[in-house]
């Protein structure tokens, strides 16, 4: 049975694995994968060595499978990670009701996240659990190392089909 749990400093090279195998997957076709993978992967292993206090992840099978996190503690999900093997399994529906349950209780009324605009799955996933477009902009990715489009949900929380 699959249980979340707080990060520990001891799970970072495990969660930059799987942020690294989901960022790859969710690309496919955007950029060159392979040849960002270093950059991607440096990237991911910076952000959790230093915030993985603000992270949540989800345990299944004896394993580590996925992770979220709120970097700065407020209602913007910087981060939602599950490993590809692992995805449709119900364990990022799983992790968001989680987090949202913590905005929630942060005394927000809003959640937030943004995911690069032709991540179609990411896209349908935050849409199908009740956020609605919010943005769209062109941003720099420092793991891609080009500019990229991306696109901001929003979910106002406490209202039917919201947490």
């Amino acid at each position: 049975m699959p249980f979340i749990r707080h990060a520990r400093a001891g799970d970072v090279e495990r969660l930059t694995a799987i942020g690294l195998d989901a960022w790859h997957s969710a690309i496919a076709g955007l950029s060159d994968g392979e040849r960002m993978r270093r950059v991607a992967e440096a990237v991911f292993f910076r952000f959790l060595s230093d915030h993985w206090l603000s992270v949540l992840l989800v345990e299944a099978e004896g394993d580590i499978r996925g992770w979220t996190a709120r970097e700065n503690f407020d209602n913007a999900i910087s981060d939602l990670w599950v490993e590809p093997s692992a995805q449709g399994r119900g364990l990022g529906v799983l992790l968001l009701g989680e987090i949202e349950a913590r905005i929630v209780k942060d005394r927000f009324e809003t959640v937030t996240t943004k995911t690069h605009a032709r991540n179609d799955r990411a896209v349908r996933f935050f849409r199908k659990g009740g956020y609605g477009v919010s943005w769209l902009s062109t941003a720099y990715s420092p793991q891609l190392d080009s500019d990229v489009e991306f696109i901001g949900l929003r979910k106002i929380l406490g209202e039917e089909g919201g947490s």
